[in-house]
């Protein structure tokens, strides 16, 4: 359940926030000075009522184990959820997450991580997979086990979150120890929600994790069609429900990250009347078959994972998100300025696209695919393009 002492207030606040992210292709790790300056620099965006940072390939000696990094708001809701962690995984290690006095940093929970695997025995008597089995117990914790919160739980890679700025909530967590090939930051300015250190971003499920700027118009709609595959949306903030919908429709469903973008920022039905035939009636079933999955509101997203970062923004582009590259280098900010202070000579800077995934993957990722794709693609069927919007067509039977 969600602490009650930890929040900052339901006062509804005009809309500000920040996002950012730094990733290196090649997979090499850097240290979390640049993404903290980056996410300082837009300080003005938030009020302090929530910042935080995810990071990947962090945790490299337990690459294999799922990673929980779990906050208590008592020694009882500890207790309770090492008992049940106990019952349902095995524990290679837990301890707490190493932490800096902050003096504007007021209240903090207890905060543990523990690297973990499912119990074999139980994981083949649930019927389900891996992820499916660590993802349900995942939603136990947080609705079932009071003052307890998972705040991240996947796989070589963590979540740094809390009340605060988030230059503050850096210093705290000691950001810069830590090294990671990806990493994204968000200062907070609840708009709808309150502040508090569960509904600080990244909000995170598995190896998926978010940070969002903007408004969720949708999400009640986008709430009901989630919590019809046993989705839990109670941790009061519109940004879980984003992450529920990749995980929905990329791991549960199939789709690329790409295609799970599109379907969220849906082809509007103007677009779809100018279309030929057959992508009309492509673009017009993945509407109605995904209606409550459709994303409406202003908003700016960066989504982390195992394979690398996705931005994306509504199709009316009513958030800012900019992006540079340099070298091996992909840089994400909701402000220019954010990009060049740890990047002066950064190429390319420009504005996401309305509407369209930019996606950067791993090199390793990126090959992987491609050989994939040469393998199994017909040679007549288009591929779906980040830049471009254009999806595949159904090849006609001969």
């Amino acid at each position: 359940m969600i602490p009650t002492h930890l929040r900052e207030g339901n006062t509804r606040i005009p809309s500000g926030c920040a996002i950012a992210g730094i990733m290196d292709r090649t997979g090499t790790c850097h240290d979390g000075t640049d993404i903290l300056r980056s996410i300082a620099l837009m300080h003005d965006r938030g009020n302090g009522l929530g910042g935080g940072f995810a990071a990947y390939g962090i945790y490299p000696e337990y690459k294999d184990l799922y990673a929980f990094h779990i906050m208590y708001e008592s020694r009882e809701a500890r207790a309770a959820t090492e008992e049940y962690l106990d019952t349902y995984f095995m524990s290679e290690k837990q301890e707490r997450i190493p932490t800096e006095p902050v003096a504007s940093i007021k209240n903090p929970p207890d905060i543990w991580r523990y690297f973990v695997a499912p119990h074999p025995m139980r994981l083949n008597m649930s019927g389900l997979d891996e992820a499916e089995y660590t993802m349900q117990h995942v939603f136990h914790i947080n609705g079932k086990i009071d003052g307890a919160f998972v705040a991240s739980s996947g796989k070589d890679m963590g979540a740094f979150k809390g009340v605060g700025y988030p230059e503050d909530i850096g210093e705290f967590y000691r950001i810069t120890d830590y090294k990671a090939w990806a990493w994204t930051a968000h200062g907070r300015f609840p708009t709808n929600t309150p502040g508090w250190w569960g509904g600080a971003h990244p909000f995170t499920l598995l190896n998926w994790s978010i940070v969002h700027n903007g408004e969720i118009s949708s999400y009640d709609a986008n709430r009901r069609y989630v919590e019809q595959f046993g989705y839990d949306c109670e941790l009061q903030t519109d940004t879980e429900v984003i992450t529920y919908l990749f995980d929905l429709l990329a791991r549960r469903h199939g789709f690329s990250q790409e295609m799970a973008a599109h379907i969220m920022t849906a082809t509007s039905w103007d677009d779809i009347d100018r279309m030929d035939p057959e992508q009309a009636a492509f673009e017009t079933t993945l509407r109605i078959c995904y209606a409550s999955a459709l994303v409406n509101g202003p908003f700016s997203v960066i989504l982390g994972s195992d394979e690398g970062l996705l931005a994306l923004n509504d199709r009316l582009k009513l958030r800012a998100l900019m992006v540079g590259e340099k070298g091996p280098m992909t840089y994400f900010a909701s402000e220019q300025a954010a990009i060049e202070i740890v990047c002066p000579d950064a190429e390319n800077i420009r504005s996401i696209e309305g509407g369209v995934p930019f996606v950067v993957q791993l090199d390793s990722v990126a090959e992987r695919k491609r050989n994939e794709s040469a393998e199994n693609r017909p040679a007549k069927e288009k591929p779906y393009h980040h830049e471009t919007g254009v999806l595949p067509r159904k090849r006609k039977e001969a």
